[in-house]
């Protein structure tokens, strides 16, 4: 079975970095530039798997797992952040405490992040 795997993330070249990574390995993949676009896609496409970036214009990562989590409890979510730590904000330990399934930092090692997608699709 051909897994389909939802990416939203606002930077185009790495967007298209993890759809090649992930088409690669054979997944169908669809991709989003915001959360808005993210979340339409998500209710029409019907992702095995969600990628989101976490700071995004028009609706940021955050607000995106919560929506989605709100839609479908049980949806597999890897959160990706570049920002780490802005302040005291730890951006990938709340999309953790959202419901992301994993959260991964930018830049991504591809084979790390082809393990990761492997184990949450398999959970």
């Amino acid at each position: 079975m051909q897994h389909k795997i939802l990416v939203i993330d606002d930077n185009v070249v790495v967007r298209n970095t993890i759809v090649q990574i992930l088409e690669s390995e054979g997944y169908e993949v669809i991709g989003a530039e915001d959360g808005r676009r993210g979340l339409h896609a998500f209710r029409t496409e019907h992702p095995d798997l969600v990628v989101t970036d976490i700071i995004m214009p028009e609706k940021e990562g955050i607000e995106t797992i919560r929506d989605i989590r709100a839609e479908s409890p049980n949806a597999k979510i890897i959160a990706i952040s570049g920002g780490g730590r802005m302040g005291n904000t730890d951006f990938l330990k709340i999309a953790r405490q959202l419901g992301a399934s994993e959260a991964v930092a930018k830049p991504l090692d591809p084979d790390h992040f082809l393990d990761i997608v492997k184990n949450c699709l398999a959970a």
